[in-house]
């Protein structure tokens, strides 16, 4: 996997990937039996590995008008602040439904065991600003078309954080 993000991000041969796929801790049968479950929270405690990661998102999107930095409950909240304010925007949590106080914006979307929500204070994005969605992973896209809706900007990227 390594590999293959390092080629389709011009990192070829940088060190960086090889500390932090190290700084990942495998669990396997996690939460269930079959699951080879990546668990960043090992990242977070190699302020090395953890500091590369942040640099390589800001590398790629210090020079791209970035607006805001959107941050998908609960481990976009991980990265998402580091990034935003290295390339000078803003974070916007994306939530899980009651989570914040004030007027909120909800988008709904399917996983694959069930229906969930996001929610995002009104006025939090304007329109016109530029985007990017840190989240861990994508399994169906539910949660990311929610984001994008949600968001309703220029969306510019996401990323896993695996």
């Amino acid at each position: 996997m390594v590999e293959m993000f390092a080629a389709e991000n011009g990192l070829k041969g940088d060190p960086r990937l090889q500390a932090i796929s190290n700084a990942i801790r495998v669990v396997p049968h996690f939460p269930k039996q079959g699951i080879m479950f990546q668990d960043i929270t090992t990242l977070l405690l190699d302020h090395k590995a953890f500091k590369h990661t942040v640099d390589i998102f800001v590398e790629r999107y210090k020079d791209m008008d970035i607006s805001v930095v959107a941050g998908v409950e609960a481990r976009g909240f991980m990265f998402g602040p580091s990034i935003a304010l290295a390339i000078g925007a803003k974070f916007v949590p994306l939530r899980k439904p009651k989570k914040l106080p004030g007027e909120v914006i909800a988008e709904a979307y399917e996983l694959e065991y069930g229906r969930d929500c996001l929610e995002m204070h009104v006025g939090a994005v304007e329109a016109g600003e530029r985007a990017i969605v840190i989240d861990d992973l994508v399994a169906t896209g539910g949660t990311l078309s929610a984001a994008i809706r949600l968001l309703g900007t220029e969306y510019l990227a996401f990323h896993e954080l695996r």
